[in-house]
């Protein structure tokens, strides 16, 4: 479907270094049973805010549980709120946007008054007003985050479908008498996927980013579940004597998100044949 695509992706240094990122943090979290030293949720009150050590790499937290393997544990909550999210999101995002750039007129009209309405809220805070209500739950999480970031993905789909639509392909299609649905999953959807896929990729990042806001703020991942984020509280209120709790999940976010969106350029970049360095 995209011919070339690899040769330019591999030629793209910082997109195979995101991918690397990538990689590792799906190879950590799958095998975090085997590969965790200790139980993310293993209390030992003897070894409290112990130092990075020989026996705890990444040091312990105030409650004596290991930092490592409750960062690696939370690499899997990281992963599933990114990709549920944001699989929400892109449903929403391409069914609207495949409506508006599709059908036009009144139907456009609606969708994308309703997209600007949405757009007038910040979306952090619409989260945090949403989440304040309901019983905080890494699903309840997941799908508000999803809920509240289709609306990029519907624009840039719609403006996509806009273009498309006027191809010559579809006109054929038209002619011989295709239905719409078929016009719009079989010839049009197909050929905006580079579009949808790139922004899947920094949906996914913009995710992690959140859920670690929001535990970090204390109505995100509750403990003992392990979460970069609420890792990173228990840094904030030990900052004096226990630094290696607010760098390293630190380090885990910064790296991450980077990760995914160098990721992201980088398929862009690859998807676009006018691009050959």
């Amino acid at each position: 479907m995209f011919p070339g695509f690899w040769s330019r992706f591999k030629r793209n240094k910082m997109a195979v270094a995101g991918s690397m990122v990538v990689i590792s943090l799906f190879l950590l979290s799958a095998l975090a049973p085997v590969i965790a030293p200790y139980d993310p949720e293993q209390i030992d009150l003897t070894n409290v805010l112990a130092p990075p050590s020989s026996s705890h790499w990444l040091g312990t937290d105030q409650l004596g549980r290991d930092v490592l393997s409750r960062m690696i544990w939370g690499g899997r909550i990281s992963l599933q709120v990114g990709f549920v999210s944001t699989g929400v999101a892109l449903i929403i995002g391409v069914i609207l946007g495949s409506l508006a750039g599709y059908y036009g007129g009144w139907v456009d009209a609606v969708i994308m008054r309703f997209v600007d309405i949405m757009l007038c809220f910040p979306t952090f805070f619409l989260i945090l007003a949403v989440i304040a209500f309901l019983e905080p739950s890494i699903w309840n999480i997941m799908v508000v985050i999803g809920l509240t970031g289709w609306m990029g993905i519907t624009r840039l789909v719609r403006a996509d479908f806009i273009s498309l639509r006027e191809r010559d392909f579809v006109l054929a299609a038209k002619a011989i008498g295709a239905s719409n649905l078929r016009i719009v999953f079989s010839h049009i959807l197909p050929n905006a996927m580079a579009s949808i896929l790139v922004a899947a990729t920094l949906g996914v990042a913009g995710a992690i980013l959140t859920e670690s806001a929001l535990s970090f703020l204390g109505i995100g991942v509750q403990p003992p579940t392990p979460s970069w984020g609420n890792i990173l509280t228990a840094g904030k209120d030990n900052i004096d004597v226990a630094w290696w709790l607010s760098l390293f999940p630190g380090l885990a976010i910064l790296i991450t998100v980077l990760g995914y969106n160098l990721l992201g350029e980088g398929i862009r970049d690859a998807l676009d044949p006018r691009i050959e360095s």
